[in-house]
């Protein structure tokens, strides 16, 4: 690594902080993920690391909620899983591997604690169903949904009228819905596996 490359790589880094103070914390993890896919596509550890440390920076909190008969998993990727996929890029970049090791061995404390989450496996073609989630009125309401793989995953959410409120169905391995509820109530989450194969996934809400 260039003396230039670390520079620019200690700015990113440095910058991302402010980054996850973002008012819909739940789009930092979306925008996680597509960081860390685009550095393994491009084997650019850089990429990778950030991604890393912006999702370590959520202070995500595990919940015990579970979908309807549905059955546990292994979720998403964490920041250890990412920083793993970081250190076998930059294998031989003494540099890097250093940026890397000072990223592992921050420290989480003085995080507040932010959004929750629950991991899951799903069947290939089948939807896995959440009722009675609160939300409160007035407050932006984030859900977020993410593969462990390249599985597609789609998200649909409806009020307690049926009525649905929002929906993401690209064809991807994640899915994002973000509103405001005119007043406390309670939604139903459906995540929808379209593909043919089972999946581990991640939901994660605020």
């Amino acid at each position: 690594m260039t003396r230039f490359t670390a520079l620019t790589a200690a700015l990113i880094l440095s910058a991302l902080p402010a980054l996850a103070a973002d008012p819909a914390p739940l789009k930092q993890a979306e925008a996680s993920r597509v960081l860390y896919d685009t550095g393994v596509a491009t084997r650019d550890p850089l990429l990778v690391l950030a991604a890393a440390k912006m999702r370590r920076g959520l202070g995500l909190s595990p919940t015990d909620r579970m979908a309807e008969d549905g059955t546990a998993g292994d979720g998403a990727l964490d920041a250890d899983a990412m920083l793993a996929t970081a250190r076998d890029l930059a294998a031989g970049d003494d540099m890097m591997l250093g940026l890397i090791d000072d990223v592992a061995s921050e420290n989480t404390k003085g995080v507040v604690s932010g959004p929750v989450y629950n991991n899951a496996r799903i069947g290939g073609g089948q939807t896995d169903t959440y009722r009675a989630v609160p939300f409160e009125g007035g407050t932006y309401a984030e859900i977020y949904v993410e593969a462990k793989g390249s599985n597609d995953l789609n998200l649909k959410v409806t009020d307690d009228q049926g009525r649905l409120v929002c929906s993401d169905t690209d064809s991807s391995a994640i899915a994002y819905c973000g509103w405001s509820p005119r007043s406390t109530g309670d939604f139903t989450i459906a995540v929808q596996n379209a593909s043919g194969s089972s999946a581990d996934y991640a939901l994660i809400t605020n």
